[in-house]
């Protein structure tokens, strides 16, 4: 006898001889299938797909009765779903009628999936053996080719995969599969599974991240609109280029920069003029004149506008409104005209005295600046030889602590930056900034930051750049000796360590949580209303600074550090 063979009595397509695995049912508990006589060709399938005489067509074994035992229907979504898993695998389903169960032309066909577009209609759909009308609810699965397609060995789809199993522990895998893509619940972009951490921390645009100037959370992807309304962040005056923080640059150009412009302060007289605010002096006395008839035709004006109105209700009314005389007005009329000129009069006088005293107090005024000129020339000097005196061992003193500390209890943030001071003869010049962080700063709130600037120095010229070494940050406790230190490496390659273009480094680099401010109540750190901060500078072609027991930490490090 020849080998069972499948056949498709839809499209024609022979199966060939049956697998050897087909053949061993007995022993896997499995009942074999029965097997009947293929019938003549029916009319619509082609020639050569028929089976020879003496083959047979497996078919599922059908239990003994009339109507026999049915699976449960297939869907037609099934169907598709399980055709799309086993690629180059048919899965074969069985056809029958519950009529004819055990017609002599045995209506039990194989048809492959790719021609089953009869599932996806609902009737009139004819069976290709008989032509009788068929149901969707008269096909059933094959369990038996579902159990073989279930153990055909396939192989993970997820690039970069080499793992292999049964299809039915596909699903299961795909699941677990390193090597699959997720949407990361952040940005949504496609990211492979094992890599979805390290994205979500370092690579995702919509990771938050901490402003290193005020500490305040933002998505990384708004980093540039967050630098423009950041605090913290160093801006320059428009008008007179001083390097300032963000919050006092608002105060800085109303009250302070002598370059701003501003109004005349007779402008409420008359007066238009615009001038820089250190011009204001000047135009006030030169002017003095003409200030004044401002002010005498202003007073002219409110007279005139005070007792204008009766006299019109006079002409209009023929005296009723006031019910007074018209003499009477015209003699307060005149009254208004002598005390104006008396008036100007005394504004003449008294601009003569202004003008004299602005000259006695112009050459004061001059003498005086010249004085704080030099007061002021003489402490910079002092500075900065004590300043070049430190050779990189600068201690800071911040005095009325206690008046920083209530200010940043307010929810107020305080920034203080030290004078600077140099590593050496010649050295690199430093120096300090310290922030008191507010209760509602998030991940560093009531934490004192600490960090390092590079300053424009006397000996810049001689030094090479960017800045290396070492630094050592300390807080002192003034009574036991047991400081709050930290220390920590340069890394040439920030913007901190270059060679400074203004003043002051607008970058600095430190800790933004060096010491919780708890720990000063628990310690001798404040005493006598004052703070120590020490802080030992040690360059790169000087001794590498590494006492016994202190070992470097990265500033990044404080941000997860406890009190």
């Amino acid at each position: 006898m020849q080998r069972p063979r499948d056949v498709c009595l839809r499209c024609g397509h022979d199966q060939g001889p049956l697998l050897e695995s087909q053949r061993e049912l007995p022993e896997r508990g499995v009942q074999p299938p029965r097997q009947f006589p293929v019938p003549d060709r029916p009319a619509g399938v082609r020639r050569g797909v028929r089976p020879a005489l003496g083959e047979q067509v497996r078919v599922s074994h059908l239990p003994d009765g009339p109507e026999g035992r049915r699976a449960d229907a297939v869907r037609p979504s099934l169907l598709s779903q399980l055709h799309r898993k086993v690629h180059q695998v048919r899965l074969f389903f069985f056809l029958f009628s519950s009529e004819d169960m055990y017609c002599v032309k045995k209506k039990l066909i194989h048809l492959c999936p790719e021609n089953n577009s009869f599932l996806k209609r609902d009737t009139g759909q004819k069976c290709p053996v008989d032509n009788e009308v068929l149901l969707e609810d008269q096909l059933f699965p094959d369990n038996f080719a579902k159990r073989e397609i279930l153990s055909l060995t396939v192989r993970c789809s997820n690039g970069g995969c080499n793992e292999k199993m049964e299809l039915r522990h596909l699903d299961s895998h795909v699941t677990d599969c390193k090597f699959a893509t997720v949407p990361c619940p952040q940005c949504q972009d496609a990211v492979l599974k094992r890599a979805l951490e390290e994205h979500k921390i370092q690579q995702c645009l919509r990771r938050i991240v901490s402003c290193s100037e005020c500490a305040q959370p933002y998505v990384f992807e708004e980093k540039e609109a967050h630098e423009h309304v950041c605090l913290f962040a160093s801006v320059v005056c428009a008008y007179c280029s001083l390097d300032l923080i963000r919050d006092q640059l608002e105060s800085h150009c109303d009250t302070d920069c002598v370059k701003a412009p501003v109004n005349c302060t007779f402008s409420f007289f008359g007066c238009q003029v615009k001038m820089q605010r250190k011009d204001l002096a000047l135009h006030m006395q030169e002017f003095t004149g003409m200030h004044m008839r401002y002010m005498a035709e202003y007073l002219r004006k409110q007279s005139l506008n005070g007792c204008g109105q009766a006299p019109g209700a006079h002409s209009d009314d023929r005296g009723a409104a006031r019910g007074g005389d018209p003499c009477q007005c015209h003699q307060e009329l005149q009254n208004m005209r002598e005390t104006v000129q008396h008036l100007e009069g005394r504004l003449v006088l008294q601009d003569h005295q202004l003008r004299e005293l602005s000259i006695h107090n112009d050459t004061q005024g001059s003498q005086l600046e010249e004085m704080r000129r030099k007061v002021t020339s003489l402490e910079e000097t002092i500075h900065e030889l004590e300043a070049k005196q430190c050779q990189g061992v600068y201690v800071w003193r911040l005095e009325n602590f206690s008046a920083h500390l209530r200010n940043q209890e307010a929810g107020q943030p305080v920034v203080i930056h030290s004078p600077g001071f140099y590593t050496g003869s010649p050295g690199y010049k430093l120096c300090l900034r310290l922030h008191l962080q507010t209760p509602s700063a998030p991940r560093c709130a009531n934490y004192i930051s600490l960090f390092v600037h590079t300053m424009q120095g006397e000996f810049d010229g001689q030094l090479s750049w960017p800045f290396q070494g070492t630094i050592r940050l300390a807080i002192l406790d003034q009574v036991e000796s047991q400081h709050h230190v930290e220390v920590m490496e340069t890394k040439p390659d920030l913007q901190a360590f270059q060679r400074p273009t203004i003043t002051r480094n607008p970058k600095g680099f430190g800790y933004v949580t060096f010491l919780h401010l708890s720990m000063l109540q628990q310690r001798q750190f404040v005493r006598d209303d004052a703070l120590l901060v020490r802080c030992e500078v040690t360059p790169r072609f000087d001794a590498p600074l590494h006492r016994e027991g202190m070992q470097p930490r990265g500033p990044e490090s404080s941000l997860t550090s406890q009190p």
